[in-house]
């Protein structure tokens, strides 16, 4: 149940952007847009408050638990990032606004590391809302699979770590002109 209600907020969660924006250019209903993507976060909460609730009421930890944890971590960190990335290409298509720009070079690295901070943050929120789902499991035994969601976590961080490393290492290359 909590697999359907993950893939259920991820559905929602990219309905409300595509409504926002809808709303806000090819609509033009600019106060309608900005109301629906500032629900965005209200599908988090409605994911943490059935992930706490299915818990509490006796159900086994599963793994499904601990990707919801994982899941709202990176929500919470890159949600704004991409709805960033989705209104530039809106505001392209339908307001003629600037076309995305892409990074090559120092300008990508930086990223990368700007990448790393948020995949920190989003390892940091997944790892308190293991840490609050455990407890409120209360049976160490019982939310074991919960636990082994921490290394998973490090796993995460570690190849944000590399992926940032790498293009420090060896920038990403301005294409040649055509």
């Amino acid at each position: 149940m909590i697999l359907a209600i993950i893939v259920a907020c991820e559905v929602g969660f990219w309905v409300l952007i595509l409504a926002g924006l809808i709303a806000r250019y090819p609509l033009k209903m600019r106060r309608l847009g900005l109301v629906l993507l500032a629900l965005t976060p209200v599908v988090d909460l409605i994911l943490l408050a059935a992930t706490a609730i299915d818990l509490s009421r006796g159900s086994p930890a599963t793994f499904a638990h601990g990707l919801a944890a994982i899941y709202l971590g990176i929500s919470v960190s890159y949600g704004h990032k991409m709805i960033g990335w989705a209104d530039i290409r809106f505001a392209h298509r339908f307001a003629d606004g600037p076309a995305p720009k892409k990074r090559y070079g120092s300008a990508y690295t930086a990223e990368c590391w700007r990448d790393m901070v948020r995949t920190i943050i989003g390892v940091a929120i997944a790892a308190g809302v293991l840490w609050l789902l455990i407890t409120i499991s209360g049976d160490p035994q019982q939310s074991s699979s919960l636990s082994g969601m921490f290394n998973i976590l490090g796993i995460i961080a570690v190849v944000e770590l590399i992926w940032a490393t790498s293009y420090t290492l060896w920038p990403k290359k301005t294409p040649a002109a055509a």
